[in-house]
């Protein structure tokens, strides 16, 4: 069951903006205060559940991204370990992965959602300018 509070709207549209992952305490920063950190923490942890937030962690630190619904079941992401943005690949050679590793290597995947990590065209570029 989802309640539709006045919370949880004003963190989703926060979610919404933000063009990189982050922690709930950056969230939280962004908002002033507006809503407590247990809040924030609680409620990312549930958009997680609900499938509307990418759960990953670095350094020890959870970190989140929203995401577009996709209406394909076998899509990814990539996502650059410099800048921190993630985005939806939704490839042809992806199709049927899911029921590829299930039905040839016996491994039912509990979510829908593979990140591959990296660095993007854009980190890349600037690493080989300087």
């Amino acid at each position: 069951m989802s309640y539709n509070t006045k919370q949880r709207e004003m963190l989703l549209t926060a979610i919404k903006k933000m063009r990189r992952s982050f922690s709930a305490q950056e969230l939280h920063a962004q908002l002033n205060g507006e809503i407590g950190l247990t809040t924030v923490y609680r409620l990312v942890e549930k958009f997680a559940e609900e499938g509307v937030l990418i759960k990953t962690t670095r350094d020890n630190v959870s970190e989140y991204q929203y995401i577009e619904p996709c209406e394909n079941e076998d899509h990814f992401y990539l996502k650059c370990n410099h800048c921190g943005e993630m985005r939806h690949v939704d490839c042809e050679r992806v199709q049927g992965l899911t029921e590829h590793i299930a039905h040839e290597h016996g491994f039912e995947l509990t979510n829908s959602h593979i990140v591959i990590n990296g660095i993007c065209a854009q980190c890349k570029k600037e690493k080989n300018e300087k």
